[in-house]
């Protein structure tokens, strides 16, 4: 609490300087009277991420990217990436089909530090997180893209510590509207096939949203096949002029496989290569929410929400091949399967005061959810002269219940509040809590329980938390307003981290508190807007994975880390030109962090943690109803291992993006990715501890990124456009 009471102090402080800069960087315009007011230099973006309700961005004193429906219609997306990493401070890293991780305020990493939301409900339960969980969504059936960067923990609550992804799903149109679209790029060997339906009647609204992806075995990259079926229904009912009722249902089902990643003689030499002929992916997931809103009180809405989820998610991953380097001619594997079923609540009612223009939002979340789990050992035949692995066989063939077989009852039950005030005119103060408890009830399939063999024993374990927040805003003019935030977020052990191996490690929850101040402002009349911000975020009990070896890994709590960094986004739209920037400049270090009376890591550099990322674009509409675009992505440099002795060089890419609205109906677009056909890394990384002898094609790992590719496609809607 006396560090949260510091933080806040150095929060005024800092506060108490930045708005005269703003001032001078806005010039000389004379003081909104009122802050709500919108005129011809003010531009007002409404979001709901940072309150779980509508509100002015420039009244959330948090950073928040925004991908809006404009922009999806006109880039086209093929991944996730594309969609959000736009966004200043945001870098979803390409896995292949769909796999990922990701970096918000974090390095990049696979670990549970993001909340994946829809429409503002998690789409996995606590405990259970995947990094590659955004491939469950369907891109089709989304409007809207918002971001929160830093900890949302006092609304979404643990594992919303780097940020928290809120897709927001796509309301029914009022008049009917369709649309038929085709992709294909053939240095990928991929199609995508996208359909969409929509249309009110009376007070019913109807929409439904599917696109179907293939990507053949081998293309530029060998054992690379990947298929996607993704789908969105949702209804919308005006039960009366107060009331609604939306139901909606997501569907995707994914098989893919795990190219896997490369040792350094392969990633410098042989573009394309993968050593795994067999890895694969295979996720099925359902998720359906029925949603009540009404105006229950005087100024007062309230907000029930249903849902249910279920996912399947079966592999055999490349990550876990240990012993498959050399000429060895056998080694390890596993496949596993991972799957859940939640039945939840949420509970939020919103209610306006007079008072000082004040607002209050609070409720209750509840997730109760089944993770039954299986794993087992394979070995795997690796052939000396290619140096794949072509086959595998049951490892512990006498033990066809598996090496892991558990069922873990997970209970998330959640109360939270956040309110709002205007003290002045020009200021919005706010402040919220959240209580989380979290229950893990795992009991172990097998026995002997406790065994070198068999698992962990039988337990219950709770992990609870409270994560306040205090922040403000301020509209020094009517074109720019400062902000500030000092939010606390924690994230517990996942269950696959306690329960995975045969011993249960002692991980302790992960707590983090950031810092932020803010300046957001528009230029000339609104053409030009800036958002940026300035971060520290202090993480106590980070759990990272400790690599022992090639494909072994553990996981561990590093002491402490630092997380550090400043974020900017521009903005231009001004007719015939427009242009984007979004960069972010960041360290990210363990200030503590010894892994052994030998091993010392503390002071040195995150790995995978790059010092600036930057996405920028600049786009040129030469005839009315066609736009040509060129996109420059440059990653930085970082360091591959804990040790701060292997280097990743980073890279540059050049992007193309055409589209050509040929009439009301038709249109048709060209998108041309890493134009110089430069060799890059996706993901780069290195065992080696720093000590010993330094083997690289032993210890270090790449994901190679895709050469030179050209997709085309066709969009024809029908109706209302």
């Amino acid at each position: 609490m006396k560090s949260f009471q510091k933080s806040t102090l150095q929060l005024a402080l800092m506060a108490c300087f930045l708005p005269y800069s703003a001032v001078v960087l806005a010039g000389n315009d004379d003081a909104n009277p009122n802050a709500a007011a919108a005129n011809a230099g003010a531009v007002h973006e409404v979001v709901v991420s940072g309150s779980r309700a509508a509100t002015d961005l420039n009244e959330t004193p948090q950073a928040i990217g925004v991908v809006t429906a404009s922009m999806l219609k006109q880039d086209k997306p093929k991944t996730m990436g594309d969609i959000i990493n736009r966004i200043a401070g945001v870098y979803w890293n390409d896995l292949g089909n769909e796999q990922h991780s990701m970096s918000i305020r974090q390095p990049v990493s696979t670990n549970a530090v993001y909340q994946y939301l829809e429409d503002g409900i998690p789409i996995r339960p606590l405990g259970v997180f995947n990094h590659n969980s955004l491939n469950e969504m369907n891109m089709a059936g989304s409007s809207t893209v918002e971001v929160v960067k830093g900890p949302a923990s006092s609304l979404y609550g643990s594992n919303a510590v780097g940020g928290a992804v809120n897709f927001l799903s796509a309301a029914p149109s009022k008049e009917l509207t369709a649309l038929l679209g085709m992709r294909y790029d053939q240095t990928a060997g991929f199609r995508r096939i996208d359909t969409m339906a929509s249309n009110t009647f009376g007070d019913l609204g109807l929409r439904f949203a599917h696109y179907s992806s293939r990507r053949s075995a081998n293309n530029w990259q060998e054992y690379s096949y990947g298929n996607k079926d993704s789908l969105t229904a949702r209804a919308d009912s005006a039960l009366t002029p107060t009331a609604v009722l939306r139901a909606s249902l997501v569907h995707t089902d994914l098989d893919a496989a795990m190219a896997g990643s490369l040792n350094e003689t392969d990633f410098r030499n042989s573009t394309g290569k993968s050593i795994n002929t067999f890895t694969y992916r295979k996720d099925k997931t359902t998720r359906g929410s029925l949603a009540w809103e009404a105006e229950t009180l005087r100024d007062g809405v309230t907000t029930v929400t249903l849902f249910k989820r279920q996912n399947d998610h079966g592999q055999i991953p490349s990550y876990t091949m240990v012993g498959c380097s050399g000429t060895a001619k056998a080694c390890q594997g596993t496949e596993n399967n991972n799957h859940v079923d939640s039945l939840g609540l949420d509970l939020k009612h919103q209610q306006n005061f007079n008072w000082m223009q004040s607002r209050l939002i609070a409720g209750v979340y509840w997730d109760k959810s089944d993770n039954p789990y299986y794993s087992n050992n394979i070995a795997v035949v690796r052939d000396p002269v290619s140096g794949k692995n072509i086959s595998y066989t049951l490892a512990n063939a006498t033990t066809p219940k598996g090496v892991r077989n558990y069922q873990t009852d997970i209970d998330n039950l959640a109360v939270f509040a956040q309110y709002e005030m205007s003290p002045l005119q020009d200021v919005r103060l706010v402040a919220g809590v959240r209580n989380d408890r979290i229950e893990y009830n795992y009991h172990n399939l097998l026995a002997p329980q406790g065994s070198a063999n068999y698992g962990a024993p039988d337990e219950v374990r709770s992990f609870s938390r409270l994560s306040p927040k205090i922040g403000a805003t301020w509209a020094v003019t009517q074109q720019a307003s400062v902000y500030g935030n000092i939010s606390e977020g924690f994230t517990p052990p996942e269950i696959s981290q306690l329960y995975g191996k045969t011993g249960i490690p002692d991980l302790s929850p992960a707590t983090y508190r950031n810092t932020e101040i803010g300046l957001r402002m528009a230029f000339l009349d609104g053409k030009l807007r800036l958002d940026s911000a300035l971060y520290r975020l202090d993480g106590r009990d980070t759990i990272v994975s400790y690599t022992v070896t090639p494909g072994n890994s553990e996981n561990r709590n590093a002491g402490r880390t630092r997380s550090e960094g400043i974020e900017l986004a521009l903005n231009f739209n001004a007719g015939a030109w427009d242009a984007r920037l979004g960069t972010t400049f960041a360290r990210h270090r363990f200030q503590r962090y010894q892994v052994s009376s030998t091993l010392d890591y503390s002071g040195k550099d995150m790995p995978q943690a790059p010092r600036d990322i930057t996405s920028a674009e600049i786009g040129f509409k030469p005839l009315a109803g066609a736009r040509v675009a060129l996109e420059w992505v440059h990653q930085g440099k970082y360091w591959m291992n804990n040790a701060n002795t292997v280097e990743y060089g980073g890279h540059h890419l050049f992007n193309l993006r055409a589209h050509y609205e040929v009439n009301r109906q038709l249109e048709i677009w060209l998108q041309g990715r890493n134009l110089a056909n430069r060799l890059y890394a996706d993901s780069a990384s290195s065992s080696y501890s720093g000590t010993g002898a330094y083997q690289p094609d032993v210890q270090n790992s790449y994901t190679q990124g895709a050469p030179r590719s050209w997709m085309i496609g066709l969009n024809y809607r029908f109706g209302n456009k």
